[in-house]
């Protein structure tokens, strides 16, 4: 899939740097070693969070940080198509996805630069109270410190993009882990953060065992903040074991989407059978189970499985490829057991199988709510098709699920919309559109299961400053 095999060093304190032990990087698709790169230890993470101590103690001011993120912005939108390329090549993500990935990266730094210009605390009016009068008061915004910031594979480049470039924003040095399975994306946005000129010690990269690395963001006392987007055993795992530290978590779903009797069953057929298997699945708001309400039931099925049915599976280097590989053997596995335990409780396959040797995007029906494929996240190109028949049962059925990230509803009722927003039991709600839907400046976080924050580098930023008081008398 790769006419060359691209060699990457780890950043650490501005420096290009080998340990001696290598590692390969893989297509999901064909198997062939499309990258290598050092191997990272425990040392060489110590060493990063020495180079970020450094860097804090130098800080930089707000519109030099603004500066080198515009710069950044400018240098993926000059490389875009080289990204794309790469996160293809390494996550098997299809082209057409992955050129949109890259586009979103430039739209995240951009978002930040902004940020970074704008961060301000605000006046509190003291004369609220006897107490306050003959006070001024205003509070304002200081870093946190080193942020130790763990991405996984799915969106190699964009969410290492909304770990780095929010921290850059808000003034704080990072040792970045970027997954092990594709970690070339972001070692070239390292490559321009370099580029762009950010000082030694302002990022870090490091590739290696999550075990050694995590293990010393967790312990060491410099690192103040750890943000990671995972699953939601590590992740609260981590959150358990670094106490002290503020922890923002961004973990999975098992994502539902209402469809209404009054919706145009078209659109919604088509948004859904997209976004349902974008990236065979493999998004934290993947399209999971759908609910249709029984009068429009048989319609909707009949609209939206042909649809799934004419998604192209193949090589994602083709620009015509619609769903290629999930990330490894291991996945394809798991998935096609949770299938067939589905089957054989009584599931019905509507649309499935296997095709050049990859999962083909699969529709199930008469699921219970207590099969794997239903209540836990699926992370493959699979969904299901469920009836109901009343909203509240339709409700019901959206929050019987620990996880509460993004949810969604196809309505031509305002009055419906808004009860739903009230009422579905998640992060964000998303009207008329699939709950896949993400928006870079947008507040982006679940609650339950699914995390504890919100990103989108307006959000990130808060998150990663601490808000100061000062009071003057007057005198």
């Amino acid at each position: 899939m790769a006419a060359t095999i691209a060699e990457r060093k780890l950043l650490v304190d501005g420096e290009w740097v080998e340990t001696g032990e290598w590692q390969e990087v893989r297509s999901p698709y064909s198997g062939d070693v499309v990258g290598r790169l050092p191997k990272a230890g425990a040392d060489l993470a110590r060493q990063a969070i020495d180079a970020a101590a450094r860097a804090l103690g130098e800080p930089l001011p707000a519109h030099r940080r603004a500066a080198i993120l515009d710069r950044v912005a400018h240098l993926v939108e000059e490389r875009q198509e080289e990204l794309a390329q790469t996160i293809c090549a390494e996550a098997g993500k299809p082209l057409k996805a992955a050129r949109v990935e890259a586009s979103r990266v430039v739209s995240t730094y951009t978002t930040a630069s902004t940020i970074a210009r704008t961060l301000a605390g605000e006046v509190v009016p003291m004369d609220a109270s006897e107490a306050g009068v003959g006070k001024l008061a205003f509070t304002i915004r200081e870093p946190i410190g080193i942020v130790g910031a763990i991405s996984p594979f799915n969106f190699p480049a964009n969410l290492v993009a909304h770990k780095i470039a929010p921290a850059l924003a808000a003034g704080c040095p990072v040792v970045l882990k970027p997954a092990s399975q594709t970690p070339l994306s972001a070692l070239f946005l390292a490559e321009l953060e370099h580029e762009a000129g950010l000082p030694a010690g302002w990022l870090n990269v490091l590739v290696g065992q999550a075990s050694e690395i995590g293990d010393v963001l967790v312990e060491d006392e410099r690192v103040k903040m750890l943000t990671f987007t995972g699953s939601s055993g590590v992740g609260w795992d981590l959150r358990a074991r670094a106490a002290k530290k503020k922890v923002s978590l961004e973990l999975g779903n098992s994502t539902p989407v209402l469809v209404e009797a009054d919706t145009d069953l078209e659109d919604a057929a088509t948004r859904l059978a997209q976004h349902a298997f974008s990236f065979a699945g493999q998004s934290c708001i993947s399209v999971q189970r759908i609910y249709v309400r029984r009068a429009a039931y048989d319609d909707f099925v009949a609209r939206f499985v042909p649809k799934v049915e004419a998604l192209r599976v193949g090589d994602p280097a083709s620009d015509e490829t619609d769903v290629g590989p999930v990330i490894d053997e291991g996945s394809k596995e798991r998935i096609a057991a949770w299938i067939a335990e589905a089957k054989k409780g009584g599931a019905r396959e509507l649309a499935g199988g296997e095709e050049h040797g990859l999962l083909r995007p699969t529709v199930l029906a008469d699921v219970t709510p207590d099969m794997k494929v239903s209540c836990q996240e699926i992370f493959g190109p699979v969904c299901t098709v469920t009836p109901y028949d009343t909203l509240e049962e339709g409700l019901e059925l959206a929050n019987s699920t620990e996880f509460g990230l993004q949810a969604g509803i196809f309505t031509g009722s305002v009055d419906t919309a808004l009860a739903a927003a009230r009422r579905l039991e998640f992060g964000g709600v998303v009207v008329n559109e699939a709950p896949t839907f993400r928006a870079d400046q947008m507040p982006y976080g679940g609650i339950k299961a699914s995390g504890n924050t919100k990103e989108g580098p307006a959000y990130t930023v808060r998150e990663m400053t601490e808000e100061r008081l000062v009071v003057l008398a007057e005198r």
